[in-house]
């Protein structure tokens, strides 16, 4: 059976490290960017849950991809970002910023949260005043931000991060989309290697061997280990030699080396 509540974090095994969700509550769920239809199927029938909606994130194809077969399954909507539905062929509704879906007493707020492409979307839970946790799709990852190869704008990225998901309190826990917390690390680590935090974890996280991070950061760890959201940081400003530059120089900075690390 189902648990009462929860917000479980599926990795999927895949080359991209991608992590999918299921939020449930008491015998009914929502999947949040469903990699493969299959594996999602197996954990609902298994557990006797019923699937009453999707939600992606945005149109990347690893995000939406096992849209089909649950939809099928269970005919379900499939919810998305409103510019994203009719680049989603399963989509069915579109969300803006502050819609709320439900799940019983659990609410899930639409955060509009543009960069990675202009089409995304983040969603907080809530469980009547208690955040449970924000899901970033691939906006914010742990210890880092999305790349804006594929549809993005790094400066439309900055924004995002420093205003809407910097808003956020430090006690929120963090569901990204992938994992890539080891490169993260070593990126923070390369531009302030004195980060004492990024160096406990990573040596946590090659000690322990196991096949990606199963911890779930909250959004103070982030303004520790996260260098796109430290951004006054004088030691890592001494690092890019921009010691004066405003945030959003330091950001797009980052960004860039990111991109080639």
């Amino acid at each position: 059976m189902g648990s009462i509540m929860s917000i479980r974090q599926i990795y999927t095994e895949s080359a991209f490290r991608n992590f999918c969700y299921l939020i449930i509550n008491e015998q009914d769920a929502i999947c949040i960017d469903p990699f493969e239809g299959g594996p999602i199927g197996q954990i609902l029938e298994s557990e006797g849950l019923t699937l009453s909606s999707i939600i992606n994130t945005h149109e990347h194809w690893d995000h939406i991809q096992g849209n089909d077969f649950l939809k099928d399954k269970y005919g379900c909507p499939v919810y998305a970002h409103h510019a994203a539905s009719k680049k989603i062929p399963t989509c069915t509704d579109g969300l803006k910023e502050g819609d709320h879906l439900k799940l019983g007493d659990i609410s899930l707020e639409v955060l509009d949260t543009p960069g990675h492409t202009m089409s995304h979307l983040c969603i907080l839970v809530r469980q009547r005043d208690k955040v449970l946790g924000v899901l970033t799709g691939d906006t914010l990852f742990n210890a880092g931000v999305g790349n804006c190869h594929n549809g993005g704008d790094p400066a439309v990225l900055y924004e995002t991060i420093t205003k809407k998901i910097g808003a956020l309190s430090d006690e929120v826990p963090v569901y990204p989309g992938h994992d890539y917390l080891e490169n993260n690390l070593r990126f923070t680590l390369s531009i302030t290697p004195e980060n004492k935090e990024a160096h406990r974890m990573l040596d946590q996280l090659v000690s322990a061997k196991e096949k990606y991070f199963n911890e779930v950061t909250t959004i103070g760890k982030e303004r520790q280990i996260n260098t796109f959201m430290h951004l006054d940081n004088r030691s890592l400003r001494n690092s890019l030699k921009l010691i004066d530059a405003d945030d959003k120089k330091i950001f797009l900075r980052l960004r860039e080396l990111r991109n080639s690390w």
